[in-house]
């Protein structure tokens, strides 16, 4: 039951994400969130409010035609009122008929807060990335543009 729950709101992050629905990607962190794409990035990873990283993600992301995350692959342990996920994803990300794909996994740290599983603990381990490498540059430039 627990695992069901946390596989859940795992997809709810991801799903979220794609749809541009930033209140449900909220749902699913902890006031206060480790995120950590240093191996894609190499920038340290940061504690950071939600918020924040909603702020990020939804002043890049949007710069997309359209985002497509694929995750599976779930080993979840739970101990007591923390628990971890680990799981395998591909992005894609479209701009016109163009595509930039990025592979790896993640390891997620869950609380159980109330009667509820949040997000305290998200690490991207980047293993590659294909497609047209440019569109991320792209999508800064679209988002820039719209700001304007």
């Amino acid at each position: 039951m627990e695992q069901e729950l946390i596989i859940q709101k795992c997809n709810n992050l991801f799903a979220g994400v794609d749809a541009r629905d930033w209140n449900r990607v909220k749902a699913t962190m902890d006031k206060q969130v480790l995120l950590d794409y240093s191996s894609m990035s190499g920038h340290p990873a940061a504690t950071l409010n939600a918020q924040d990283i909603i702020d990020s993600w939804s002043s890049f992301l949007p710069g997309f035609d359209s985002t497509q995350h694929r995750i599976g692959g779930f080993v979840v342990k739970v101990e007591g009122n923390t628990a971890t996920a680990h799981l395998d994803g591909t992005a894609n990300h479209y701009i016109d008929s163009e595509v930039w794909t990025v592979e790896g996994n993640y390891d997620v740290k869950l609380v159980l807060t109330g009667n509820e599983w949040l997000i305290r603990e998200f690490r991207f381990n980047f293993l590659k990335q294909s497609g047209n490498m440019d569109l991320p540059k792209r999508a800064t430039e679209r988002m820039s543009a719209k700001q304007k």
